[in-house]
């Protein structure tokens, strides 16, 4: 009896995988436990291994596709078994999906029928027929049909808009790939031959596309999800740095026995991020719609710059561990996600979140908060700001850029504030706060 195979669970916040790979095709025969597939959450890149032993009878996903999790994503039976797809599976297959496209190894080329059957599915028969005849590529338009495929009313409505075309003209587009320029010079603005072959100030310039795939994918899907479902707030201030440059000074020249000399400027703010929160928890939380949730301690998440996308580690207990012990699990963490050798476990449970874009010369942006936390804390450059002493003389002072995003759903600006401006005061303070 054929078996479906499923997209697994991945925590409770990923909702969805993206395949990267199949690792098996429809016709292998499969053994419980063997590797059926890679796939890429938000948070890291998974193996989803088979269920069920037998024949691969189905393939209900191509590479690049977005599988729900919980919904199958392969069929695996008897050769030559005869199976029913459930209803489940059925909703859940893009409708363009007809044959599975497995993507080969760079050192195999694609079969030009394989490229042929991704692009034809997605336009109907109808719709590909009166393009053809119109000289329209039908693979190039946007779709309003279900799941975004081309329609015959899609390619009329190109039709609509466009001027005549001689039939000369309309020859030429069906053969040569070139566009309609937005009026002719034939009578009535009717489109010939000679118009074809014009430059014109309509020319579309030539471009780069770039497929909106794997995690940036899901970045672009949580990032909007971020700002429709909350309602975000920023907040900036900036903090004296001059005991945290001398703190980071000391450390940097202190005996190598005693492993301080890799603490950075960041690992010291996520160190006064941690402690600040304790005495806030309101912004240690999560909101959940119908409730909020205070957390007794703080699994602080930091913001890591990765080939593959933004990824956010997160150090567990942050708010119980030692300066050295955050510098070193935040090292570990990142190195692991630069690698993309990242666990759910690390990537998951965050609290709050830091990012820091000092390195890159800002001073102050306004994060996006990382949903259901309720803030998230954006670190800026050091630079100078006029200071005026109790003399009324005026000195420059090297300050941090500090940027708070709330949700003010759960948080107000005034409890925002008085967080934000505590963490300044502890930055400003530093090596007070290390004797806490």
């Amino acid at each position: 009896m054929a078996v479906e195979v499923l997209m697994p669970k991945q925590g409770n916040s990923v909702e969805s995988c993206i395949i990267l790979d199949w690792k098996k095709n429809e016709g292998d025969a499969v053994s419980v436990g063997d590797v059926l597939c890679e796939a890429e959450t938000d948070k890291s890149t998974i193996e989803v291994e088979s269920t069920a032993a037998g024949t691969i009878l189905k393939l209900l996903y191509a590479v690049g596709e977005e599988a729900p999790v919980q919904t199958p994503i392969a069929i695996v039976g008897e050769p030559g078994e005869t199976y029913e797809q459930s209803a489940t599976a059925a909703e859940s297959v893009p409708e363009k999906i007809t044959t599975p496209i497995i993507e080969t190894a760079p050192s195999t080329p694609v079969s030009s029928e394989q490229t042929r059957t991704t692009s034809e599915t997605a336009v109907s028969p109808r719709a590909r027929s009166t393009a053809e005849k119109s000289g329209i590529d039908a693979s190039v338009l946007p779709g309003s049909g279900a799941k975004g495929r081309v329609i015959e009313r899609d390619v009329l409505s190109v039709l609509a808009s466009r001027p005549p075309v001689s039939p000369a003209a309309m020859d030429a587009l069906r053969t040569k790939n070139v566009s309609v320029p937005v009026s002719g010079s034939g009578i009535g603005g009717r489109v010939v031959l000679s118009d074809l072959n014009k430059p014109t100030a309509e020319t579309v310039p030539s471009a780069h596309e770039i497929p909106v795939k794997s995690v940036r994918k899901v970045i672009a899907k949580r990032m909007r999800e971020s700002l429709a479902t909350t309602a975000q707030l920023t907040m900036n201030i900036y903090a004296d740095a001059t005991a945290l440059r001398q703190l980071r000074t000391k450390l940097k020249e202190s005996n190598p026995a005693l492993g301080l000399q890799q603490i950075t400027i960041n690992d010291l703010i996520l160190f006064a991020v941690s402690r600040t929160l304790v005495a806030f928890p309101y912004m240690n939380s999560h909101f959940l719609g119908d409730k909020i949730v205070e957390f007794e301690h703080v699994n602080l998440g930091f913001a890591v710059d990765t080939a593959k996308g933004l990824l956010v580690p997160v150090i567990k207990g942050a708010d119980m561990l030692s300066l050295a012990q955050i510098s070193k699990s935040c090292k570990a963490l990142a190195a692991a996600a630069i690698d993309g050798k990242s666990s759910l476990e690390d990537l998951s449970g965050g609290t709050f979140t830091v990012t820091n874009l000092g390195s890159s010369g800002i001073d102050t942006f306004t994060p996006i908060l990382n949903a259901p936390e309720v803030g998230i804390l954006g670190v800026g450059g050091i630079s100078l700001r006029p200071v005026e002493r109790k003399d009324g003389s005026v000195a420059f002072v090297e300050h941090i850029g500090l940027s708070l995003t709330i949700d003010h759903q759960s948080v107000d600006g005034a409890p925002g504030a008085r967080f934000l401006k505590a963490l300044a005061e502890h930055i400003a303070s530093i090596d007070v706060l290390l004797s806490l």
